[in-house]
């Protein structure tokens, strides 16, 4: 078994390729940012610092990973710029042990709770629909019993999108027309949920903006009658955000972790865009932790994320 929770090379095959934007990108911008030098000085770590902020870093992480390298380059003298991506991969890497995330575990591993429910939620467009289906046939294929909930009633193409997905991923869902109650439909998945000994909830949610209050009680709603069931659900709350709109991911992340309870983030649209850098921003910034990524469109393209693999496959 991998780190990933996946089996075999491919896996990590597939990682690197949702990376290639960004990663080529990276290296284009610090190719541009050593020429000429042979070892690393205060132009090539400014250099660098433009790099690492133009990737979406974010400004605090990247004054954090050049302050490191300053002072490794003052221990150890003399640093060759042939030198500059290890030393980028190890500083990068150490800084974010240094938040000591709990390690994320495997689909197959053993639930803290039965049924175990996951309620998701995000702005439209983030990917969310699409997260929920992956997340549901990757816990279908570790031999878990799934079931869905399609409680953004709002629109009827989110229902008839979730119904899509959960086709793919072979389990069922409970729905209600548009227009319907979210909370009524929440309620009804869970109570199905407990009666047909299912392992697994999923459970979506209205795209909802930060800034509209009415929605985030809501979330609150629905919250509320899950706990009538089973006191301790929501067990987990993921976020869904769009890798590829960089610092606005990290602003919409600030925005729903300060007042919608969030517990893990889902980062996705790695695969199309330059600007994966974020993911290290955002998970050296926040004190939720990031949880899976998404790396392409097909249906087992999400990954149980691990900084290490992740710099890794960033850095080349």
């Amino acid at each position: 078994m991998s780190i990933f929770g996946f089996q075999g090379k491919n896996d990590k095959k597939s990682l690197n390729q949702g990376l290639q934007k960004t990663r080529e990108s990276v290296f284009a911008k610090l190719s541009r940012a050593i020429i000429g030098k042979s070892h690393v000085d205060d132009d090539v770590l400014d250099n660098l610092e433009e790099v690492l902020v133009s990737s979406d870093v974010g400004v605090e992480t990247t004054i954090r990973i050049i302050d490191r390298i300053e002072k490794r380059v003052a221990r150890e003298k003399y640093l060759g710029t042939e030198e500059l991506n290890r030393i980028l991969k190890e500083e990068i890497a150490s800084l974010l042990e240094e938040n000591k995330t709990v390690p994320v575990p495997d689909f197959s591993s053993p639930l803290p709770h039965t049924p175990y429910v996951i309620l998701v939620v995000g702005v439209n467009g983030t990917g969310k629909t699409t997260t929920i289906g992956k997340l549901a046939y990757q816990y279908r294929i570790a031999g878990r019993k799934v079931l869905l909930g399609a409680a953004d009633t709002f629109r009827a193409a989110a229902i008839d999108q979730l119904v899509v997905w959960a086709q793919r991923a072979g389990v069922p869902v409970i729905k209600h027309q548009m227009g319907s109650d979210p909370a009524a439909v929440a309620y009804e998945t869970l109570q199905k949920a407990i009666s047909t000994e299912t392992d697994v909830v999923i459970i979506d949610t209205a795209g909802r903006l930060h800034n509209k209050i009415n929605l985030m009680n809501e979330l609150s709603k629905i919250k509320r009658v899950l706990e009538k069931l089973v006191p301790e659900a929501p067990h987990e709350v993921l976020l869904v955000l769009d890798g590829s709109t960089g610092q606005n991911a990290f602003e919409q992340a600030k925005q729903f972790t300060s007042s919608a309870g969030i517990t893990a983030l889902v980062i996705t649209k790695l695969d199309g865009t330059a600007k994966g850098g974020v993911v290290l921003g955002i998970s050296d910034q926040l004190k939720i932790p990031v949880k899976y990524i998404g790396t392409g469109e097909k249906i087992e393209d999400i990954r149980i994320f691990d900084r290490f693999e992740f710099v890794n496959s960033l850095f080349g």
